[in-house]
């Protein structure tokens, strides 16, 4: 497979269904969440996913780590097929997927353990790591004795240790308060664009996230799941020095992404699905 170099993941017709599952008043019924997706995902770059609710978002992000197979299509990282999550992969999940009998530490070398890496080594590396996204201090505290927004940090630290070349991101602030939210993102743009640089895939339903912290922003249509169109985000790189709200190109941005999700879920009456 002939890949540009610039290109380090590559999405080619990705298809999806599901069964639902049959009840007292409904048949069973196969459901196409994704109908044919394909983009690529330039080495560096920050590209966000957004999409009306059941459109596949979550579905897809799966599938490109491996961890669901397709119906049909194929997903290239670095030029090879993938049919099982990467070494070099790593995920942050919406619900933090941290486990709550391991302190910050432990939880963090979790990733690494699973790969065999030496105890000295691991130790060292998810110490690393705690450092980067702010968490000195707290390596031997509980999950449940650190906030959400502190827990999520664990959560990217522990992938972030894996030194994965592809982030995946699934509406990793979702389950925080606003503020916190927005100290998150700031954050995420310090690492993944400054002290840790990686080429991030990000899912969330939230425009202004998704316009904030992109460099690129795949539209998805309503399920079946297509890519209507990839938009280029031009805002500086630097967004955590200022606030891009008050440039005019992130009111356009902000406009013709609400246009096409307004046009989405109106004109096909979905307002909600059990599907991701």
């Amino acid at each position: 497979m002939q890949t540009l170099q610039s290109q380090v993941l590559q999405v080619n017709s990705v298809r999806k269904s599901f069964t639902k599952r049959k009840t007292s008043s409904r048949k069973a019924e196969r459901v196409e969440v994704l109908g044919g997706v394909s983009f690529d995902l330039k080495s560096g770059t920050f590209t966000s996913i957004i999409g009306p609710s059941g459109c596949g978002k979550t579905t897809l992000l799966r599938i490109i780590d491996g961890l669901l197979p397709a119906d049909s299509g194929e997903v290239f990282f670095k030029g090879e097929l993938v049919t099982s999550p990467p070494p070099k992969m790593g995920f942050v999940f919406q619900g933090f997927g941290l486990l709550p009998w391991r302190t910050v530490q432990k939880n963090v070398e979790f990733g690494l353990e699973l790969r065999g890496v030496d105890e000295s080594e691991r130790v060292e590396i998810a110490r690393k790591y705690i450092q980067v996204v702010g968490l000195a201090g707290f390596e031997n505290h509980y999950v449940h004795e650190i906030s959400g927004g502190m827990q999520q940090r664990v959560g990217l630290a522990r992938a972030l240790s894996i030194d994965p070349d592809v982030l995946l991101m699934d509406e990793p602030f979702a389950s925080v308060d606003m503020q916190t939210r927005e100290i998150l993102q700031k954050q995420l743009l310090q690492i993944v664009k400054g002290s840790v640089p990686k080429t991030t895939l990000f899912v969330t339903h939230n425009i202004d996230e998704a316009i904030y912290l992109s460099d690129e922003i795949v539209l998805l249509t309503t399920r079946p799941g297509m890519v209507k169109e990839v938009i280029k985000v031009n805002l500086p790189q630097d967004r955590w020095n200022y606030d891009p709200r008050l440039n005019p190109e992130y009111a356009r941005l902000r406009n013709y992404c609400w246009s096409f999700l307004e046009k989405e879920i109106m004109e096909k009456g979905v307002f909600g699905s059990d599907l991701t």
